[in-house]
């Protein structure tokens, strides 16, 4: 289990006297191989679900794979997600690979013999205002043309499959196929699955840098020493900027500061993950539920945030809604974070193991108020954990999962913005597929590291230049 400190909050916002900050509750622990190899056919950076299910996809083709991961596995937003699997709600252009997503959710167990508490119990979204309804209305027309088995809901509709909600909700949506998983379980499952098939998992172990030769990857520098290959799958999450960006590769990524709790109390509430106006909320396998607020996101305003700019504005513009702007001390540690340094210094992945912000209370108190009016049965409900996380987030929302054209045998599975543990499992295999030249199981078109304003006229000056050792 993560950081377990202990504050005192106030009862009448959260309920509950002492609530455990920044705990991630029961986060499984997987077992580190006991030292790096010598080579490895791919070097994955990152221990997520990004890197993880790619490690497993890459193994079940008899690839090997290495998996360095600078913490423990799942211990960032992979761990600190709802834990919701779900199709609707997506950009269409991610469609296809959230579906493809769910069909390799179901066939975890059977395939591979993971247990991921996966449990397909549709996913219920209730609307009472009109731009509520009219999110859900184009949510509904986009699933539509994808065929998804989704059902709109008229009032009586909702109060019949979600028994104790309150009256006024207008408008339902609800997916037949979408479900739940447990964070805490998954990842660290699919890593031992992988680590079956014969990936090398190591923990603790951040990478500095990549060794190039000829312009080519020829292996990678970690704390603990070299490791040559000649394929690296940059799957760092919110790292993944800052790794890239030393390497001479440019990737347009800004973060996102998100929070979500465990709550529990003699409350039968519903089944199936429900999101609200301000909340969501998953049963969890044990007993409890998790609480998200819906809605909104802390951008925190970073001198990347300029830097991006061209690319982030119209997204901005069109999300507003969703994100709160803050300008504090992030921009500062930025501004004065490490952007260049060499193979053989420490670097900051090694001071920072593990990504852990507070999380913000007001948020929560939000959402949890916006739960007990929804659903009265959860005024007898308390708050037991809370934490903070942190999501990597692409110019317009859709992962970015493809090669680097100007430096060969670089990858990157980043950029998942939010949506990375449901769509997980197929960013993996698509990753893997793009890797070994297979058939992708979907079109990988959409997820082009080149699609962006910044990204299109990038060349492979300063990847060359470095590999020159200039």
């Amino acid at each position: 289990m993560l950081n377990d400190d202990l504050r005192t909050i106030d009862r009448g916002e959260l309920m509950h006297e002492h609530v455990k900050r920044g705990a991630v509750p029961s986060l499984e622990r997987v077992d580190s191989a006991p030292s790096i190899p010598a080579q490895a056919d791919v070097v994955i950076v990152g221990g997520g679900i990004a890197g993880i299910s790619t490690a497993l996809f890459l193994a079940e083709k008899g690839i090997s794979v290495c998996v360095c991961e600078k913490g423990e596995v799942a211990a960032e937003q992979s761990s600190r997600n709802w834990g919701w699997t779900r199709q609707m709600g997506r950009d269409p252009l991610e469609m296809p690979l959230t579906i493809q997503s769910l069909n390799l959710w179901r066939s975890l167990k059977s395939r591979f013999g993971i247990e991921a508490g996966y449990r397909e119990t549709g996913i219920a979204y209730v609307c009472q205002k009109n731009w509520e309804i009219e999110q859900a209305q184009s949510w509904a027309k986009t699933g539509q043309e994808h065929g998804l088995p989704l059902k709109i809901l008229n009032s009586a509709e909702i109060e019949a499959l979600l028994p104790g909600i309150a009256s006024g909700h207008k408008f339902g949506l609800h997916t037949s196929s979408d479900g739940r998983a447990e964070p805490a379980l998954a990842v660290p499952a699919f890593a031992k699955a992988a680590q079956e098939r014969g990936a090398v998992i190591v923990t603790n172990c951040a990478v500095r840098g990549i060794e190039r030769t000829g312009g080519a990857v020829s292996g990678v520098v970690t704390e603990h020493g070299p490791i040559k290959c000649s394929n690296v799958v940059v799957a760092g999450g919110v790292w993944s900027r800052l790794f890239l960006g030393n390497a001479g590769i440019h990737l347009p990524q800004l973060n996102l500061v998100a929070t979500a709790a465990r709550i529990e109390g003699e409350v039968d509430g519903p089944d199936l993950p429900v999101g609200g106006a301000t909340y969501g909320i998953r049963k969890r396998l044990d007993g409890g539920y998790t609480l998200g607020p819906r809605n909104i996101n802390i951008a925190p305003i970073v001198p990347d945030s300029f830097r991006l700019l061209s690319d982030y504005l119209p997204v901005f513009m069109s999300s507003w809604r969703e994100l709160r702007l803050k300008f504090g001390q992030e921009f500062f540690a930025e501004l004065k974070q490490r952007r260049r340094w060499s193979n053989d210094a420490r670097t900051e992945f090694e001071e920072k193991r593990t990504l852990n912000p507070p999380p913000p209370d007001w948020m929560l108190k939000s959402a949890f108020n916006g739960l007990k009016a929804a659903f009265p049965a959860f005024r007898r409900a308390r708050i037991t954990h809370s934490w903070g996380g942190v999501i990597d987030a692409s110019p317009d929302g859709v992962p970015i999962i493809d090669g680097v054209d100007y430096a060969p045998g670089v990858y990157i599975a980043s950029g998942l913005s939010g949506h990375g543990f449901g769509a997980g499992p197929a960013v993996g295999q698509l990753m893997a597929e793009i890797i070994s030249g297979d058939k992708t199981t979907v079109d990988p078109q959409p997820f082009r590291l080149d699609r962006f304003r910044s990204t299109r006229k990038r060349t492979a000056q300063r990847f060359v230049t470095q590999a020159e050792g200039k």
